[in-house]
């Protein structure tokens, strides 16, 4: 399977063995990867660097993977695998909740992890055409930059996850429409299932934290019974 030419991944694990197993196999499926040990170690490397995908272990001593991503996404919209023994939905559900972009339960195959990783890069959102020009989506306070993938409000930018950005390229390209979650699951690259639609719903009310002035009576990003979501511009 094709991957990005020299994606960048940090892997954050504190089982040693684990982190150069892992290590070894993203090395020779194409990656460039660095390790780190636990969340103090991690945060250390990425204040000089940039990666593409960080793949974090849930359950790591001190700090744990879930209030790290937590952490991260106040300030990079780095996309986040989460690697976690607990197999509870609701473990999962506080992860995607934390801003995570995808989990993955141990005990896995090697060769999943890897296509959940080339299934989160190829969502990143491409840069539109320069000759298309701008086009701004007013949401009240927010404005989104279709053509960049970007969201202000104001002079201040809004962060977004990978997964978030990826919404928001769908909604943009289809305003006053519904789209189903069954399509935003297919379109995120995701297995279908209820299960992956209920993870969708939970990327949904945290893009709505980041739209809505009142998230529980969105607005702007619609739930249109029997539909789906619809984003309804001003």
């Amino acid at each position: 399977m094709s991957v990005e030419p020299q994606a960048h991944l940090l892997i954050v694990d504190d089982d040693e063995r684990i982190r150069d197993l892992l290590r070894k196999f993203l090395q020779r499926a194409g990656f460039l990867v660095s390790a780190a040990r636990d969340s103090a170690h991690a945060r250390r490397i990425l204040e000089g660097l940039e990666f593409d995908l960080i793949v974090l272990d849930v359950m790591m001593p001190g700090e744990d993977g879930i209030a790290l991503t937590q952490s991260l996404r106040e300030e990079i919209g780095t996309p986040i695998l989460l690697l976690t023994a607990r197999g509870e939905t609701g473990d999962r559900i506080a992860g995607l909740e934390a801003g995570a972009d995808d989990y993955l339960a141990k005990p896995f195959e090697p060769k999943e992890l890897l296509l959940r990783i080339n299934a989160i890069l190829r969502r990143q959102p491409q840069p539109a055409p320069e000759e298309a020009g701008p086009k701004i989506l007013h949401l009240g306070a927010v404005r989104y930059d279709v053509s960049r993938g970007e969201m202000w409000e104001g002079e201040r930018l809004i962060r977004l996850t990978a997964t978030e950005m990826q919404l928001m390229r769908i909604f943009s390209a289809n305003p006053g429409e519904p789209v189903s979650r069954a399509r935003l699951v297919e379109d995120l690259g995701r297995d279908g299932g209820q299960a992956q639609e209920r993870a969708v719903d939970v990327q949904i009310t945290r893009l709505r934290r980041k739209i809505e002035a009142d998230p529980k009576q969105p607005r702007y990003l619609q739930t249109v019974r029997g539909a789906g979501y619809m984003l309804a511009p001003d």
